[in-house]
């Protein structure tokens, strides 16, 4: 089993920055992808950014690209999303999720993820 939890969302103007953390625990993490989602009122789930629990590397949906920045703190067992330049349009419930097996990828398919956190809230006021 593995647990996630996020936390830092909160309500920020148009142009501002906010970091979400994201705190796992469970099994070990060495094989898995982690990924971070967000779905806005009436949308489907969409993808962030992902990343390798070991290694560096990283990917990004196109429009969070140059804003956004996936890290990790492995002593920590935590997973971040720094978010800059925030536009209204990213007001979404933001999730943490995890697959726990090893993929060639890094996924941008939720399905491809087998544990989620509860999710945190941002809005971006204009």
């Amino acid at each position: 089993q593995v647990q996630l939890v996020e936390s830092g969302g909160g309500l920020v103007q148009a142009g501002g920055s906010l970091r979400l953390s994201c705190a796992a625990s469970g099994r070990p993490f060495s094989s898995n992808t982690m990924a971070w989602f967000r779905q806005a009122p009436g949308k489907d789930r969409e993808f962030v950014a992902a990343m390798r629990w070991s290694g560096d590397n990283t990917r990004y949906a196109d429009s969070v690209k140059g804003r956004f920045s996936i890290s990790k703190d492995n002593a920590k067992n935590m997973i971040y999303l720094q978010m800059g330049s925030l536009d209204p349009e990213d007001t979404a419930v933001y999730y943490c999720a995890t697959r726990t097996t090893w993929a060639p990828y890094l996924s941008s398919n939720p399905s491809g993820y087998n544990y989620w956190g509860q999710g945190t809230q941002v809005t971006v006021s204009s």
